[in-house]
C-alpha cells in the first residue's frame, strides 16, 4: 500500500497544476472563500454609511424642530413682554425678560448664527425698552434752590473747596455714543479724568449703557448690571466691571487691565492689557498687540443678585476661546494674544 501510494505522489507531481488543483479541496474552498468576505465587508461598510447618513438627517430635522419652536416661544415671550412694559408692570417684565435671556442662551447650541444674533438683538432693545419705561415713570425730583454754607477751617480760615471730581453724566461727544441702544435713556459713564477712582453703583448702572472715554491712570469700579459697556481711547486703567447683559467693546486702548462679564466681548486697536472675563460667547480682537486672557475673579457684594438680573450663565464662560480677526491660519495659534499663567493672575482685587 505504501508503494501504491507513493506512486500517486510521484505522479501528481507530474500532473499540470489544473489536474492537482481538484485533488486539494480545502485549498479550493480557502479561495471561494476570498470574494464573499470582500462582499460582505463592502455591505458592512455600505450599511454603516446609511446609518451615519439617518442619523446626519435625524439630527438636522430635530435641530430645525428645535428652532422653530424657539422662534414661536421667543415670539409669544417678546410680545408679552411689550404688553408688560405698555402696562407699566416692570418688575413683572424684568423677571420675563431675564426668563427671555435665559432661553436665548440655553438655545445656542441648535441655533444658526444669524438667529442667535437676532435674538440678542431683540434681547438689547427690550433691555434699553425697559430702562427707559423705568425712567419715564420714576418720579421727577421738584427743583428747589438751596444755599451753600462753607465750613471754616480750624484757625478762621476757610477750607479751600475740594476739586471737582468727574459725574456720572453724559460722556463727551465721540465716545461711542452712536453705538448705544436708540431709544433708551442717555448713557453714563466717564471721560477726560486722570488718576482718579471713578466708581458707579447698582442703581446708577441698572440696564444701563455706560461709556469710559479719554481715561489716564483712572481705577474704575463698576458694581451693579449695566445694559453695554464702551471703553474707548483709555492709558493706564484698571476697570473692574459686574456682569454686562449685552455686550462690551474696548477700542483703542493701551496698558489697562480690565475685569468684564459679559455676552458679547469685542476688542479693536488694543494693546499691552490683560482681560480677566466671564464671556458667553467667544471673544473677538481685531488690530490687537499683546492682550492676555485669564478667568473672571473680580467679585462684590451683591454680585451675585446681578448675575441673575443680568441673565449671563455663570456656567458658561469660553474665556480662553478667542478669534483673531487678523489671523486666518489655522495651523499656527496668532501671536497677537495669549492665556495668563495660572500663577501670573490676580485672585484678590480689593
Amino acid at each position: 500500500m505504501e508503494a501504491a501510494a507513493e506512486a500517486v505522489t510521484a505522479e501528481e507531481q507530474r500532473l499540470p497544476a489544473a489536474f492537482v488543483a481538484p485533488l486539494q479541496p480545502e485549498m479550493a474552498a480557502a479561495a471561494a472563500m476570498v470574494l464573499p468576505e470582500r462582499l460582505q465587508r463592502r455591505e458592512a461598510e455600505r450599511q454603516q454609511g446609511v446609518e451615519r447618513q439617518r442619523q446626519k438627517k435625524e439630527a438636522q430635522v430635530v435641530k430645525e424642530e428645535q428652532s422653530e419652536f424657539f422662534a414661536a416661544a421667543f415670539g409669544r415671550e417678546r410680545e408679552a413682554l411689550a404688553a408688560l412694559l405698555a402696562a407699566g408692570l416692570l418688575e413683572e417684565a424684568a423677571a420675563r425678560l431675564q426668563g427671555l435671556q435665559k432661553m436665548l442662551t440655553e438655545s445656542v447650541r441648535f441655533l444658526a448664527p444669524y438667529e442667535v444674533r437676532q435674538g440678542q438683538e431683540a434681547v438689547a432693545r427690550l433691555q434699553g425698552d425697559l430702562a427707559a419705561r423705568r425712567q419715564q415713570l420714576q418720579p421727577k425730583k421738584k427743583f428747589t434752590f438751596r444755599t451753600l454754607k462753607k465750613e471754616a477751617a480750624p484757625g478762621g480760615q476757610v477750607r479751600p473747596a475740594e476739586p471737582p471730581r468727574p459725574a456720572a453724566a453724559d460722556p463727551v461727544p465721540g465716545c461711542g455714543l452712536a453705538e448705544v441702544e436708540p431709544g433708551g435713556p442717555p448713557p453714563c459713564g466717564f471721560s477726560g479724568a486722570e488718576d482718579e477712582e471713578l466708581e458707579l453703583g447698582p442703581a446708577e448702572l441698572l440696564q444701563r449703557d455706560v461709556v469710559l472715554c479719554g481715561l489716564r491712570g483712572c481705577q474704575v469700579r463698576l458694581r451693579g448690571n449695566a445694559n453695554t459697556l464702551r471703553v474707548r481711547d483709555c492709558r493706564g486703567c484698571t476697570v473692574l466691571c459686574g456682569p454686562v447683559s449685552a455686550s462690551v467693546m474696548v477700542d483703542g486702548c493701551s496698558d489697562c487691565l480690565l475685569a468684564l462679564a459679559c455676552q458679547q466681548l469685542r476688542t479693536h486697536r488694543t494693546r499691552d492689557s490683560r482681560f480677566y472675563v466671564q464671556v458667553t460667547s467667544r471673544a473677538i480682537i481685531e488690530d490687537c498687540t499683546n492682550v492676555s486672557f485669564a478667568p473672571y475673579t473680580w467679585s462684590y457684594p451683591g454680585i451675585e443678585r446681578d448675575f441673575e438680573s443680568s441673565a449671563l450663565d455663570r456656567n458658561r464662560n469660553n474665556w480662553n476661546l478667542v478669534d483673531d480677526f487678523n489671523w486666518l491660519a489655522t495651523d499656527k495659534p496668532s501671536p497677537n494674544w495669549s492665556l495668563i499663567p495660572e500663577q501670573e493672575r490676580i485672585g484678590v482685587w480689593d
